[in-house]
């Protein structure tokens, strides 16, 4: 396996960490809402990830292959991360970033359909 892959690997693990982390902070020190989210953003996609890649394994590892989950991996962090800065400071240094992590993560999740579709495609024409 790529080394690309095992780092995206890692960042899975690390976002279920966090994921855990921020559902518990939220059920014990904080009842800011955004803080579920975050918890739900990251743990879905901590186990998006490697699931992710396994496909993109299916469609060869190439770095096109495995673009949707580094897009996965940048948009969560964006996403989260500005959303537990909010949550900490009350206000984000990039108010943009949550919307660009959201935006990354949409064309990720679409750019993993198209490669899935054309890969079926490829497979039905030979």
């Amino acid at each position: 396996m790529p080394r690309s892959a095992l780092i995206l690997i890692a960042v899975a693990g690390v976002y279920g960490a966090l994921g855990v982390a921020a559902a518990a902070a939220g059920a014990h020190m904080s009842g800011d809402p955004r803080l579920a989210t975050v918890a739900t953003f990251l743990m879905l996609h901590a186990a998006a990830l490697p699931a992710v890649v396994a496909a993109s394994a299916a469609l060869g590892l190439s770095w096109l292959a495995l673009a949707p989950a580094w897009g996965l991996a940048l948009g969560t962090l964006l996403f989260c991360g500005d959303l537990l800065v909010r949550v900490i400071h009350g206000s984000s240094p990039l108010p943009i970033a949550a919307p660009t992590g959201g935006a990354i993560l949409i064309l990720s999740w679409l750019a993993l359909t198209v490669g899935a579709v054309a890969g079926a495609i490829r497979r039905r024409a030979v």
